[in-house]
């Protein structure tokens, strides 16, 4: 199979296999995947499990049509790519061997025997082969998932070869939804070392990309963004898609009952999706899986030897390996005589990060009565507040309560100018009077947003929580509205105004209808009536001082000499900065920046 017109895969597909690394169920096999390039020389990319070296070794030599390889280039030392490293330096004594230090010591510990000490080409982060007009680029992934694992950049192809990123369970003659088994693959095998995923997509993100060849499941030549994207919400721990997951184990169908119960008040409730796993029964890696995607989880279980039960322990086992963090996490407990289940599960989840715990919590007597009745209700309510907060039909739409969550903070004001949506970063905000309810937001003349709104007369005030990421920032306080789509790829939410608020990452909103305007010079203030207030959540409101001690990325020590702007970290070079000096990304003023160094 041709990848592109000098490049040809030589992978195999495994049907005998049934458990993956001794424990994933995968049954529709695996595919192990080998590359070779065809240029003035040869390169091939990584072998095969050992159980297939005769078929790979054929499909290797009818690519390479009667020439010889000149390199094996071994990205990734785990035996189902290694094995039959030997094999190929046998059948090919001229080539050479293309890898790491740290990748040449993990052949001498796979490989006792096997000298190819004068054969070795040692690489280094960021180095390159030429193989004529493919010119091959080096990139250490150390601990994606292994230490010694480098990816590897074909500039004339634009072609990335990123061993075991972007792999899926399942051979590639089985046809398959490709997130679903990706999903499942990443969280259980590389899931851990989210950052240092992270930092080889921002490696990645340097390179021209149109094709993506992974040493497991299929080459990926579209919608690249798509697969980015997934990428990049699994290895920052964000959720993927709204809904809870309730994980339960039950003995004589006691705590199932309270289960089901929950999960149909849910439903009722509006709930966008209830995902129940009995974990004694499940594929445990699929109950990871799911724990993982969606932002809510319920743990649900008995008191088992003054502990919790097997199933259930082994789960958050799982959980707290891979670093299972940002989620809101509620606990069913059920006990006879001294239940002790959700003091042990929420212990087990300690050093789990930002976990937000439900104030609601089941506490089941051997069977379910009327008080745990009204906790599930309860529970219920609580888990799918945001929700009911953003549908059109259920939300209170004069929650008044949404001022309180008005600070010193940070804010998203959404706009629209007639073509598209629009949005900004603003950080001055007041309510003015409470009958009528009015606020009072400042906005810089030079932002795209004044200009929208002066127009139209109105926007949505969205109170960013604590939770909100970096990038929000950057989407939102970076770019002007006039020249980018901040909502692009997105499906908005929208108030009765028609405009839009956010769909995560706030704990209120309000609709304002501007009544009186200010000019402030270089700024403008809107004085404007609250036409519909929603509370979202009780999380934390963002204030400036969180957002410069926990979200905004400390500044690179640069070894310039200047000045560096503390609300977005734009670098002015020179001895001295301007007075009138205006930060060409966030347009703040010559007070928010600081000397370097």
């Amino acid at each position: 199979m041709n990848i592109t017109k000098d490049i040809v895969y030589i992978g195999v597909n495994d049907h005998d296999v049934d458990l993956f690394e001794g424990q994933y169920v995968v049954p529709n096999g695996m595919s192990y995947n080998s590359y070779v390039i065809i240029d003035e020389k040869i390169a091939v990319l990584d072998t095969v499990d050992a159980h297939f070296t005769h078929e790979w070794l054929d499909n290797l030599q009818n690519a390479l049509d009667g020439r010889r390889p000149d390199y094996l280039i071994v990205q990734h030392m785990e035996p189902d790519h290694s094995a039959n490293i030997a094999n190929f330096a046998a059948a090919y004594p001229e080539a050479r061997i293309v890898a790491n230090q740290k990748t040449f010591a993990m052949i001498e510990n796979f490989f006792e025997n096997l000298n190819i000490e004068s054969r070795k080409v040692v690489v280094k982060n960021g180095e390159t082969l030429s193989l004529g007009s493919h010119e091959l680029t080096f990139v250490f992934a150390p601990m994606v998932h292994w230490p010694e694992v480098m990816v590897t950049y074909d500039s004339k192809d634009k072609v990335l070869f990123s061993a075991d990123g972007f792999g899926k369970f399942g051979a590639l003659d089985v046809e398959e939804d490709w997130a679903c088994e990706a999903r499942r693959y990443y969280i259980g095998i590389v899931g851990k070392y989210g950052a240092q995923v992270q930092n080889l997509l921002k490696s990645a993100s340097a390179l021209d990309i149109e094709i993506i060849c992974p040493l497991h499941g299929p080459v990926l030549k579209e919608n690249l963004g798509y697969y980015l994207n997934l990428y990049n919400i699994w290895s920052s721990y964000a959720v993927e898609s709204e809904g809870v997951m309730i994980a339960y184990t039950s003995v004589y169908g006691n705590t199932k009952r309270a289960v089901a119960m929950l999960a149909e008040k849910l439903k009722e409730k509006g709930c966008p999706k209830v995902v129940v796993t009995d974990l004694a029964r499940c594929d445990m890696a699929e109950a990871v899986e799911d724990a993982f995607r969606y932002g809510k989880l319920v743990l649900a279980t008995t008191t088992y030897n003054a502990d919790i039960f097997p199933f259930m322990r082994e789960f958050i086992d799982h959980l707290t390996e891979r670093n299972y963090q940002n989620r809101t996490v509620g606990l069913i407990e059920n006990g006879s005589w001294a239940p002790l289940a959700a003091k042990i599960m929420k212990e087990k989840l300690a050093d789990s990060k930002n976990i937000t715990w439900l104030n609601a919590c089941v506490k089941i007597k051997s069977a379910v009565k009327a008080e745990n009745i009204e906790q599930i209700e309860t529970m219920a309510d609580e888990l799918c507040r945001d929700y009911i907060a953003r549908s059109p039909e259920l939300a209170n739409k004069n929650d008044m309560s949404a001022l309180f969550k008005i600070g010193y903070g940070l804010y998203v004001v959404t706009s629209n100018d007639g073509r598209k949506d629009n949005g900004l970063i603003v950080n001055t905000v007041s309510q003015v009077t409470n009958t009528p309810n009015r606020v009072a937001v400042t906005i810089n003349k030079e932002n795209y947003s004044h200009h929208i709104i002066k127009q139209t007369g109105k926007m949505n005030l969205n109170c960013l929580s604590t939770d909100a990421p970096f990038a929000v920032f950057e989407t939102f306080g970076f770019h002007s509205g006039r020249t980018v789509d901040k909502f692009a790829g997105c499906t908005p939410l929208r108030s009765d105004n028609g405009l839009v608020f956010l769909p995560k990452y706030i704990n209120a909103f309000m609709s304002l209808e501007v009544e009186q305007y200010v000019d402030l010079g270089t700024h403008g203030m809107f004085i404007c009536s609250v036409t519909e207030a929603r509370v979202i959540s009780d999380r934390e409101s963002m204030t400036y001082a969180y957002y410069f001690a926990n979200v905004k990325p400390k500044p690179e020590q640069t070894g310039k000499k200047g000045f560096v702007c503390k609300i977005c970290g734009y670098v002015y070079e020179g001895d001295e900065l301007p007075e009138d000096f205006i930060c060409p990304l966030c347009k703040h003023g010559a007070v928010d920046f600081e000397p370097i160094g």
